[in-house]
């Protein structure tokens, strides 16, 4: 088992018991706890599926489109810049939804794409299948909250770039909750716990979960690419480049001369030469990366065989959400618990490094966080970074906004 960085025990016990069960393990340097398998963790099974491996948000990931803008663009000094971004803070604030449901001024997210008329669709229960399909069509392009963003970057040309962070919304809570219940007995929409269920996939019930996945994925590609481009027509500018990768999901791949499912939970694949748009913090810059082409039978070959072509998925955090927020009394606004994070320190941290926020609470702050540049230096030089990308706008739910699926 390969493992990147320093983790606290109950993460190295979590990828240790994945391991009992698994035929390949590896751990990423921004791993942290999660259900039944690390954050960060990655896994090689022979024809089965973990669910909680893939998670609750099936194909959440990242994608980072390159405009034809500059910085200077925007404004010929550091004031006038900062006024015009302000203004395309505001307009993408009210132009995209977040949270549950679309609610923002946007009307043209993409409700008719094919995927709706898939024939993994017939995979969900009857009684489930137009009811699922509906709340999809209305979350098509949310972006929901959380850790969930929509960014305005400039790289170390000034070159502007929006990325985005979501997956594919309350569509693959239902797909991983319904598995999670068929494969411990129950009944699809019961409630079950959070235990492990491989699936194997020559089964009608494993081929069933494959193909909606799949279609979750597909979802969440259509999602974050409509939510991406919006905002660069937001920005009055065109599309030069996108980089777009899952980081919950599952793969069919070849390692070690056999055929894998590999399943990465927060988890970026690397194989050389392939890119991955990686986020810091709402306070911290993000990477373009891409695998490194390492010798044939180097030792950093190796070491890329034994993390099965992975990497980081952002900078891992370091606070729990209450740890960092605190606790609240839901009705009455009374505090429970302080929380270690408050609001003069991430306003301290926001300006200066010059980010414009709208969103974004405690829970998110750049002190939750990793620092990017060193979890980056301990995945081993299995990536290499293409491009840096300093935030500007930094676009993200309320404190408030109650979204059952925002992790």
């Amino acid at each position: 088992m390969k493992i990147f960085g320093q983790h606290d025990e109950q993460t190295i016990r979590q990828i240790q018991d994945v391991a009992t069960r698994a035929c390949a393990t590896a751990l990423m340097a921004d791993g942290h706890v999660g259900y039944v398998m690390p954050i960060g963790g990655v896994a090689g099974y022979r024809e089965q599926v973990s669910v909680v491996g893939v998670g609750f948000d099936i194909a959440c990931g990242n994608a980072a489109i390159r405009t034809n803008r500059t910085l200077a663009d925007f404004g010929g000094d550091a004031a006038e810049q900062h006024q015009t971004l302000t203004v395309l803070a505001n307009e993408i604030a009210s132009s995209i939804s977040f949270g549950i449901g679309r609610k923002n001024l946007a009307d043209d997210a993409p409700v008719d794409h094919p995927l709706f008329d898939d024939a993994a669709w017939e995979a969900v229960p009857r009684r489930d299948r137009q009811g699922l399909r509906s709340k999809a069509r209305g979350q098509l392009g949310t972006v929901g909250s959380g850790n969930h963003y929509v960014d305005v970057f400039a790289d170390e040309t000034g070159t502007l770039w929006v990325g985005v962070h979501f997956g594919s919304r309350g569509f693959g809570h239902t797909i991983a909750s319904g598995f999670l219940s068929l494969g411990q007995g129950k009944q699809w929409g019961e409630r079950a716990p959070e235990r492990e269920v491989l699936l194997d996939l020559d089964a009608p019930i494993g081929h069933d979960y494959w193909a909606l996945m799949e279609l979750a994925g597909r979802y969440a590609y259509a999602g974050r690419e409509w939510v991406a481009r919006k905002v660069v027509s937001l920005m009055g500018a065109r599309e030069r480049d996108l980089v777009h990768n899952h980081h919950n999901f599952a793969w069919r791949e070849r390692h070690g001369g056999e055929e894998l499912v590999v399943v990465r939970k927060g988890a970026t694949p690397a194989f050389a030469g392939q890119r991955g748009f990686i986020g810091g913090s709402m306070g911290d810059d993000a990477v373009i990366v891409q695998g490194t082409a390492a010798p044939t039978d180097s030792p950093l070959e190796a070491t890329q065989r034994a993390a099965l072509y992975s990497t980081i998925h952002g900078a891992g955090r370091v606070m729990s959400r209450t740890q960092a927020a605190g606790k609240r009394n839901r009705k009455t606004g009374a505090v429970i618990s302080p929380g270690r994070v408050d609001d003069e320190m991430m306003r301290s941290w926001l300006v200066q490094k010059k980010v414009i926020l709208r969103g974004g609470g405690l829970d998110e702050s750049p002190h939750v966080y990793r620092r990017l540049p060193d979890v980056l230096a301990a995945q081993e030089d299995t990536v290499e970074v293409l491009h840096t990308l300093r935030p500007l706008i930094v676009v993200m739910a309320g404190a408030d906004e109650f979204d059952p699926y925002k992790d």
